[in-house]
């Protein structure tokens, strides 16, 4: 795509983002999204909801209740006209089909960017993706922004949410705080990237806080459009499985000799779980994903990689235990779908 410069629109262009389109606005990590939008207080808000929705959305945000499921998408169509950003962010329950649905639909309303349901695994490591059961997914969704044209897709790499990975029982960061036991993949010395939900809030907020277009050619401030069909890769850490260990005992006031601790070969993990996963086993999904990402082979560490998109966006530096304290919360209160 050629490059757009902010001189050469038409009169009335405003070279920021003022409207955006949520889906998903009352979900796990759809309301941290939207919350940190609204404290900008440089966006209208509009969550899509379903006329079914019980989701209790913040005060700020415009809500319009559309069956965006529905084959005639006339309605979604009609409700994203003149937005300028939609944000997906739905289940992973949600039928195959969805995502390009909805791509089809924001391109025919002419919404320029959409956030397609991407917040996690490195779009650039395919074996990864392969290995992790997600590279036909993002497949789809780039085929779609290709054939369509006239949409551009944003993903957010973020790799796993931290507080909900680690509260969320032992087949994602290993910890079961009710048991207190803790089960390390490999040698746990495995470094990741891993980002909390808030973090990710503050990036999305950020990214539409910059400037769409360049002024000009001389321009080179950060600004949305260069990350038209790219990744924004962000981090809260890079830190292994026992470097999480240790953070869990400051914060809750323990040693070694308080957990039952044990050791599993990832690789055996990972294919066990693979395997149950393609006889139909859709429980061993999550054991699969995780283990996964802590192979030697070090693709859970993106940010050796390439470069962190945190100092353009302003992201803070934040505090581990304090996360830590969070995820341990969330487990004490259940509060993890699916990990139970």
């Amino acid at each position: 795509m050629a490059a757009l410069y902010a001189k050469d629109q038409p009169p009335g262009f405003s070279n920021r983002i003022e409207r955006v389109a949520i889906i998903g606005a009352g979900g796990q990590v759809g309301k941290h999204l939207t919350e940190h939008l609204l404290k900008t207080g440089k966006h209208v808000v509009t969550a899509i909801t379903r006329p079914s929705s019980t989701s209790v959305l913040p005060d700020g945000v415009r809500v319009l209740q559309v069956n965006y499921a529905a084959d005639d998408n006339t309605e979604l169509v009609h409700a994203l006209k003149g937005q300028q950003v939609l944000l997906i962010t739905m289940s992973v329950h949600a039928p195959r089909d969805t995502i390009v649905k909805l791509l089809r639909h924001a391109a025919e309303a002419g919404v320029p960017y959409v956030f397609p349901n991407w917040y996690g695994h490195d779009v650039g490591s395919d074996t990864l993706l392969r290995d992790s059961m997600l590279l036909e997914a993002k497949e789809r969704i780039e085929a779609e922004v290709h054939r369509l044209g006239n949409v551009s897709g944003v993903k957010l790499v973020c790799n796993f949410w931290y507080e909900f990975s680690l509260g969320g029982g032992p087949d994602r960061y290993g910890f079961d705080f009710e048991k207190r036991s803790f089960t390390i993949f490999g040698d746990g010395n495995v470094r990741i990237n891993t980002s909390t939900w808030t973090q990710c809030g503050r990036a999305i907020a950020s990214l539409l806080s910059l400037k769409e277009l360049p002024d000009d050619e001389t321009d080179t401030a950060p600004t949305l459009s260069q990350f038209r069909d790219s990744p924004v890769y962000i981090s809260s850490f890079c830190l292994t499985q026992r470097d999480m260990f240790e953070s869990v005992k400051r914060v809750t006031g323990t040693t070694d000799a308080d957990w039952t601790i044990t050791e599993e070969p990832v690789e055996q993990r990972w294919k066990d779980g693979h395997a149950a996963v393609q006889d139909g086993n859709w429980n061993a999904f999550v054991k699969m994903l995780y283990s996964r990402m802590f192979f030697p082979t070090g693709d859970g560490d993106y940010e050796s990689r390439v470069d962190l998109h945190n100092d353009i966006l302003g992201l803070p530096v934040e505090d581990l235990d304090e996360a830590t304290a969070v995820g341990i919360g969330m487990a004490e209160r259940r509060a993890v779908p699916f990990s139970h």
